[in-house]
């Protein structure tokens, strides 16, 4: 493992991604690596496609897309002030796609996930993200369990 020089965290849901966060930072400090945070937009219920009769919810995803990266920035803020150089990085797409773009564009080397159970209507949202994306990477794997912090 003296080989990783670029470790990306997806930091999926901010509340519950600490624990993966630290994992990264604990990894990168360990091996001397480059940590980059990723978190990727998602929007299920945009409206592009759906001829489903309820109210645009543009306002409310707006909102939850700031305060996400409040919370993105105050976590990178911590670490980089205690002489970690971590680079934050947020995309808007679809989970699987933007994240193996993302890891071989920046030719990473570990990915950290969060492991989780999904609910019904998490599966229904958002499919089973985390089993397609370790289908697809080009790189090593870490699932970090959720401990619910």
């Amino acid at each position: 493992m003296s080989d990783i020089r670029r470790i990306l965290v997806v930091a999926t849901d901010i509340k519950h991604s600490q624990e993966a966060v630290r994992y990264g930072v604990s990894l990168a400090r360990k091996y001397d690596a480059e940590l980059l945070v990723l978190h990727v937009e998602h929007d299920p219920f945009g409206a592009k496609g759906w001829n489903l009769p309820f109210l645009s919810v543009d306002k409310e995803y707006t909102e939850l897309i700031m305060e996400a990266r409040k919370d993105l920035d105050r976590l990178i803020r911590t670490e980089a002030g205690k002489g970690l150089p971590v680079r934050e990085m947020i995309r808007d797409g679809e989970p699987v796609g933007v994240i193996v773009k993302v890891v071989e564009e920046e030719k990473i080397d570990l990915l950290l996930l969060l492991s989780h159970e999904e609910s019904r209507l998490e599966h229904f949202l958002f499919g089973r993200i985390n089993d397609a994306i370790i289908r697809r990477m080009p790189c090593s794997i870490l699932l970090v369990k959720d401990t619910g912090a």
